[in-house]
């Protein structure tokens, strides 16, 4: 029986808008530490490249050293707390669903690849009631390799028990181009999400406005030549 075709998805910006949670839990950190909070609008430039670094460049901007051990012991309250909440003020972007749906019924799998913990990223999925559409979740934690090594992406695909060889990846960022080129993948990317620069100027395969479009970018992305790909 033939592997089916796959569609990795990226969760922070990519499938849901999550920055405003985020966003709250890093100003309760910011605060505790007699820092000053920081507005919504910061979140494009600080979100996206893990916690670790969530905590140290809200410190940057901030204009307060960090050092190695006050980072670990506020990345630790930081996973506490948003554990407690993780999507109460977060939203899954306008499509999604109907996206999911139709892509499903075309015979695709469909996966979830994140640089946020897998116990987070699963109480989000959750919250959105969303956890049983896909055939694999694989967060930061899942594997010993996180993006932007294509091996979390191949790890993710093999999980779901999918052809890596007709797979794309769906993100906002310049870390999921980069995993998925790595990774001898096309990526799908949308504008709305987490990137310091416009997402056009990182040249992945395709952009979408909407996830009204994700259906026929995925068909054109499948239309392409054969290409090869790293196996996990």
């Amino acid at each position: 029986m033939s592997l089916p075709p796959i569609v990795v998805f990226d969760l922070d910006g990519t499938l849901a808008e999550t920055a405003p949670d985020i966003m709250r839990v890093l100003n309760l950190i910011l605060v505790r530490e007699g820092l000053a909070a920081l507005p919504l609008e910061r979140a494009r430039e600080l979100v996206g490249a893990g916690v670790r670094v969530l905590i140290e460049r809200g410190f940057k901007v901030s204009g307060q050293p960090l050092d190695p051990a006050t980072l670990e012991r506020l990345f630790e309250e930081f996973m506490e707390i948003y554990a407690q909440d993780t999507a109460g003020s977060s939203h899954l972007f306008d499509g999604v669903l109907g996206a999911l749906d139709a892509l499903a019924s075309q015979g695709y799998a469909l996966a979830v690849c994140t640089n946020k913990p897998v116990r987070h990223t699963k109480l989000m999925l959750d919250h959105f009631g969303i956890s049983g559409r896909f055939a694999a979740v694989a967060g930061r934690d899942s594997f010993p390799y996180f993006k932007p090594d294509p091996r979390h992406l191949t790890l993710t695909i093999a999980a779901a028990k999918a052809d890596p060889a007709r797979a794309v990846m769906i993100g906002d960022s310049r870390t999921d181009i980069a995993t998925a080129r790595a990774a001898g993948i096309p990526s799908i990317c949308v504008p709305f999400g987490y990137t310091d620069v416009p997402i056009e100027t990182l040249e992945p395969d395709l952009v979408i406005q909407h996830f009204d479009e994700l259906v026929g970018a995925v068909d054109r992305v499948f239309k392409s030549p054969p290409r090869t790909s790293l196996t996990a």
